[in-house]
């Protein structure tokens, strides 16, 4: 008989190669001797960087290029088989660069040639390496932008620590890159083992057709299974039980960490989607859910998360269990 379903493989902006261990940013002599054959991601202010071979590959620059030593607004993503490789941002004076747009519905067309792409178009198309550091250039410089003065005392602060702390230059206060824990879950019916139906909704604002999983905001004091009863709960009226963690993903956007869970629900119980925050949800088969991940636009009114969301990983995993 099968089991529970699982994750088939890791969410695509989970995945990591490079050695990201602490000690390392704070070793100024052997970050001195890894400079000359490090390499560098330029980030734009929109969190996006250049990307060739129809997105699957980053376009990293020598070290040198960018001076004798890593600037100071550096970010060091991490090191792998000898080479450091660091984050570095677009200067605020270059950012009318001309660049392709790419929201989290809407993708450009991906050729061969260079374009500066957000992470959510590319994402799921990188490689293990590519898709650990822009995940983590995206997070760091997002929460750079955000915290250039200090929550004490109010004066300006640095960047310290190869850019993984920003330390006050009046109170000498440390702040450290910030993530926000939210729960994401997929609730089935609960017919079988993994169910046969799974309940998808629609956001506010979001494009018509377009449905994922539900998802929301840990609350303090809260404990993760208690937020994803809560939340389900307020954005569609019903009971969940038999939560289940499944795995978790980065989403830098701007500084969340994605914890996903499965749940089952009545089907028979009344949907209500909560004003403002559902515009609409449904419960979906599986064998739709299958021809909407197969071919795109197939199914009315069903287009799923994008592959770079641990929400696609969820449903595609769901999808394949019997």
């Amino acid at each position: 008989m099968t089991g529970p379903f699982e994750l088939l493989g890791p969410p695509a902006l989970s995945r990591f190669t490079v050695d990201r261990r602490e000690p390392l940013r704070a070793d100024t002599e052997r970050l001195a001797a890894l400079w000359p054959k490090s390499r560098v991601l330029v980030i734009d202010k929109r969190g996006r960087t250049l990307v060739v071979d129809k997105g699957s590959r980053l376009v990293d620059q020598p070290a040198p290029d960018f001076g004798d030593a890593p600037p100071a607004t550096a970010v060091l993503l991490g090191e792998q088989d000898g080479v450091a490789y660091w984050g570095v941002p677009l200067a605020d004076d270059e950012t009318d660069v001309q660049v392709t747009a790419a929201r989290a519905w809407q993708f450009p067309e991906l050729t061969e040639e260079p374009q500066w792409l957000d992470l959510r178009a590319v994402g799921a198309l990188l490689d293990d390496t590519g898709a650990g550091l822009l995940t983590s250039a995206v997070a760091a410089f997002a929460w750079h932008r955000n915290a250039k003065f200090c929550a004490r005392c109010g004066s300006p602060t640095d960047s310290v620590k190869s850019g993984w702390a920003r330390v006050c230059t009046k109170c000498s206060h440390e702040e450290y890159p910030r993530t926000d824990a939210a729960v994401i879950c997929l609730v089935h019916d609960g017919v079988g083992v993994n169910g046969e139906n799974v309940l998808l909704a629609r956001g506010a604002g979001w494009p018509e057709g377009r449905y994922s999983v539900l998802a929301g905001f840990v609350e303090a004091g809260e404990s993760l299974e208690a937020c994803v009863a809560r939340e389900i709960e307020e954005e569609v009226g019903v009971n969940v039980t038999s939560i289940r963690y499944l795995g978790s993903q980065p989403w830098p956007f701007p500084r969340s960490l994605m914890v996903g869970f499965t749940a089952t629900a009545d089907r028979t119980e009344k949907l209500v989607p909560a004003d403002g925050e559902i515009a609409q949800a449904k419960w979906v088969s599986r064998a739709q859910v299958r021809q909407a991940l197969a071919e795109p636009g197939s199914v009315e009114d069903l287009l799923l998360a994008p592959g770079a969301s641990i929400a696609y990983r969820m449903i595609s995993s769901w999808a394949e269990a019997s």
